[in-house]
This record gives structure tokens, sequence and C-alpha cells, in this order.
């Protein structure tokens, strides 16, 4: 007979699906979207007392709705957070957490391999407020070390990064911080807590834009902030005053995506590994970025930190700008977007859209070159997928 210990905390898996459920009286199965703009209250006193946080419950649906707060609870659980608040987007996440966290005269030392628009939000509107932010390398640990000053309240960095799927050694960038008293956010966006858990290497918030993989299938905009409660009480605030706040109907179709979630993140790495696997042999391909590979130089580390290495990869063509935009073009089922996370595969030329809006001198520090192509590997056939790039990537032989 088989032993087991109940009171050993429930797997990941299990979490995507029981955590946070709400039952209502009528003992529905599935969670239910409250769309509801606002609550009713028993008397005036109770009212003045939710409104006053003496008592907890419902107020008004910008900050206090059942059916998002059971998405927070349980990615929470998933993430190993206290605390989860849900934003309106992945960059309304960023955004929160700045905002409530810092104020003029902070700095931020951000990665160079972010995705474009989070570039912009720290370079261009954020020093309007007198918050200035340095951008290093991702994977030197001297470039990071030298910019950290007294100012600095906020460390930031994707891994892996978007698009080259660098992998930053989140430990000694926590250990960092925490020696200059500041804070490490991780945008977990590529990995989701299926492969990778900042918050256990030492990372204090864990962002997400829940439109990619926490979705899977494109469907709704969302975002997310995980970490400790005296953080996380501090973001909710910000949130509940500026208002960038989730929908009850996109946290609905989030929660049915974490519940597939482990099993998703698993495929998209199957496959991803194998189309880098043939991309690296492609003789018309320069470079393949996807941490998987045994090439990539961060191999060892992301094996240290992931459980698989995800569903994003990118890779160098030969030629320019005409030869990648001909290899997308001549794909016939292969979606041409800038999203990502899909159960379709995607593809992009991210150097014209996704980081579109960065200065020519800002790409090429971030290694993003003319001839970048960017894939989200999705759940399609390994092999319908290769054969739809080989037809633009044979043409370049």
């Amino acid at each position: 007979m088989d032993h087991f210990d109940d009171t050993a905390p429930l797997h990941l898996e299990t979490l995507a699906l029981r955590e946070g459920q709400l039952r209502t009286d009528e003992g529905a199965h599935g969670e239910p979207i409250f769309t509801t703009s606002s609550y009713v209250f028993d008397s005036a006193a109770q009212a003045a007392a939710r409104f006053s946080g003496d008592e907890p419950g419902n107020i008004y649906s910008r900050f206090t709705n059942p059916t998002v707060r059971s998405f927070e609870q349980r990615l929470a659980a998933m993430e190993g957070a206290e605390r989860c608040v849900a934003t309106a987007s992945g960059m309304a996440a960023i955004l929160s957490t700045v905002m409530a966290l810092l104020e003029a005269g902070d700095e931020i030392i951000s990665s160079r391999s972010v995705f474009g628009t989070t570039n912009v939000l720290f370079e261009k509107y954020l020093q309007k407020f007198g918050i200035k932010t340095t951008f290093v390398s991702l994977t030197d640990m001297g470039q990071w070390e030298a910019a950290i000053t007294s100012k600095t309240k906020l460390l930031f960095l994707e891994t892996p990064s978007n698009p080259l799927c660098e992998v930053a050694n989140v430990v000694h960038l926590a250990e960092l911080a925490h020696n200059h008293g500041a804070l490490l956010v991780v945008d977990n966006c590529f990995c989701t807590p299926a492969l990778q858990r900042p918050l256990e290497f030492g990372a204090d918030i864990a962002l997400h834009s829940a439109t990619k993989f926490l979705d899977g299938q494109g469907r709704c905009i969302g975002g997310a902030v995980c970490g400790r409660n005296e953080l996380m009480e501090e973001v909710f605030g910000f949130l509940r005053s500026a208002g960038p706040t989730m929908s009850p109907f996109n946290a609905w179709v989030f929660l049915k995506g974490l519940e597939t979630l482990s099993l998703r993140m698993q495929a998209h790495s199957a496959n991803a590994l194998r189309l880098a696997d043939w991309l690296e042999q492609h003789v018309a391909v320069e470079k393949v970025f996807y941490a998987g590979l045994p090439s990539h130089p961060q191999h060892l580390l992301a094996r240290e930190q992931q459980s698989a290495f995800g569903g994003v990869l990118s890779f160098r063509v030969k030629g320019g700008r005409e030869q990648a935009w001909g290899v997308i073009d001549d794909t016939r089922f292969l979606s041409i977007t800038g999203n990502l996370g899909d159960a379709k595969t995607t593809i992009t030329h991210p150097a014209t859209t996704t980081h579109g809006r960065l200065s020519d001198e800002a790409k090429a520090e971030a290694g993003i070159s003319e001839n970048l192509i960017r894939v989200a590997v999705g759940l399609e056939h390994i092999d319908d997928i290769k054969a739809d790039l080989a037809r633009g990537l044979n043409k370049l032989i």
C-alpha cells in the first residue's frame, strides 16, 4: 500500500486547478463570472466598515471582484507568493509596480534585453517624473555592480529575455539588490511558474503579462504582480486609485488558462527544443537563440533555474531585413503577429514590430538585428512548423 503525507503542500498542477476555486450556493463546478460594477451592503454601517477596511469584502469592482480575486489567489499560490495583484495588462503590471514602490529621485537598473515597450516606459515616461533608468547587459554582473548606487531602488529584468532568450542569474542579482537596499523584479512571462519560480531564487516580485502563456490562446489582455504582502499592498493601493484593473471576464479566461498551464508549457518547450535543434543545422540560419541548446552561453544556468526551456526562440538568417521578411512572408499558417504564448505558433520581425520604437543604437545594444526572427512555438505538429519555415529558409540557400 502506498503511504501519502496528507499534510504535504499541493503540487503546482493541482494548485492550477483547485486554488482560489469559488463555489456559489448554486453549486456550479466552474467558477462564476461576477459581472457587476458595485455591491449592495446590508446596512450603512456595513458599507462604512467595508470602505474603511475594518470589514473585509467587496466594495467596487475596480479593486474588489470575486472572479479577479480567484485568479489572484491561484496565481499567487503557483508562484509561491504571499499575494498577487491582477492588472489590466502586462505593461500595467510594470507601471503599477514602479508607481507604487518608487518616487522622484529613485533609480532603476534594467536589463537592455527587455520588451521594447518596457524600455520606452522606463526611458521616455518615467524620467518625466524624476525616475532615472540605467540599462545594462542582462548577463554581465560587472555592469549591474557598476551601475548600482545609493539611489537605486529597483533592479528589473526578464529571464529568459525577449527575444534573444538570455538567462540571468537570479540568485546573484537578488543578492546584489538586497545588499544595496533595492528590490529585484523579474518578468516571468516566458517561463511562467510552470517552469520557473523567481521568488524561490530570491526575487522580490514576479511579474506577468497574463496575455501570453497564462491565457495560452490569445484571447484576453491582462497582467499580474506577485510578491510579499507588504509590497503587494502598495501595488494594490495604486491600482485602487489609478484603476488599471483586470476585468472579471478576463480573469475568468485566465483561470481557465491556468488549469492547463503545466501541460501546455511542457508541450511548448518540447516543440521549441526540436525546432531549435533543426534551425541550428539549417545552412540558411546564422545563429539560433534558445536556452535549451547546449550551444547557448547560459544553458547550464537555465537548467538550474528552469524545469524546461520555454516556447520562445529567435534566430538570425543569412542576409538582412529583406531575407528575414521573405522567410516570414513565405509561411502559410504561422501567424504573423507580435503576440506570443498562444497555442498557435506566431512569428515576427522584432526590429520593426515589438522593438520597433527603440533607436537604432538601442537595438544594436540589445542585439535586435535586421535579420532576426522571433518564433513563439505553438502546439501544432513540429514537422508542420518546420515545413512552414523551410519554405522561406530554403530559398536562401
